[in-house]
């Protein structure tokens, strides 16, 4: 099962880099660097300091020529950014996708995803009503790129009904930020 942290500033602290890195490293088999707020300033120290630990990918978000400048093995794309994958993909960059509807999902792995989230499956904060276990087994039996699960994922129970309903793993926040 794919573990996906997703950090932000609430969770990666650049003072104590090497200590984050280490408590993400234990429960997660991918990392992703994500800051709005803070574009194109960080992105390679994070790279290097996170290849020193067991991830299998490291992940930069939202910019396909960032990522590839930095050295990650890959980029996290928006819903809004579709239409990128290809030009991801032609940097050799692994791709993984968040989504939201299974049109967005599909559309994702027409363009050639490596990977989407689908969210958000239970309650998180200013992210709308949650869609629930019955339709994540709905889309995930649809597509054939892995789908990982998003949204309010804070438990091992949450964690294994969401591979239960057909997520090929799940990603977080919150319960990798603790």
């Amino acid at each position: 099962m794919i573990s996906y942290a997703i950090t932000d500033p609430s969770t990666l602290d650049f003072n104590h880099l090497e200590r984050d890195l280490k408590r993400f490293s234990q429960k997660a088999s991918m990392i992703v660097y994500r800051d709005k707020s803070n574009v194109s300033k960080n992105e390679a120290a994070f790279v290097q300091a996170a290849k020193m630990y067991d991830f299998e990918k490291v992940v930069i978000h939202g910019n396909p020529s960032l990522a590839k400048a930095a050295g990650a093995d890959g980029v996290h794309l928006s819903s809004l950014q579709l239409d990128e994958i290809a030009e991801a993909k032609a940097m050799g960059l692994f791709v993984v996708v968040s989504t939201h509807t299974l049109e967005e999902l599909k559309k994702a792995e027409v363009l050639g995803a490596d990977m989407a989230t689908f969210s958000p499956i239970f309650e998180t904060p200013n992210k709308g009503a949650p869609v629930g276990l019955e339709v994540l087994r709905s889309v995930t039996s649809q597509v054939h790129i892995p789908v990982l699960a998003l949204g309010g994922i804070l438990t091992e129970e949450q964690i294994r009904a969401c591979e239960r309903y057909g997520a090929s793993g799940f990603a977080s926040i919150r319960y990798f930020g603790a």
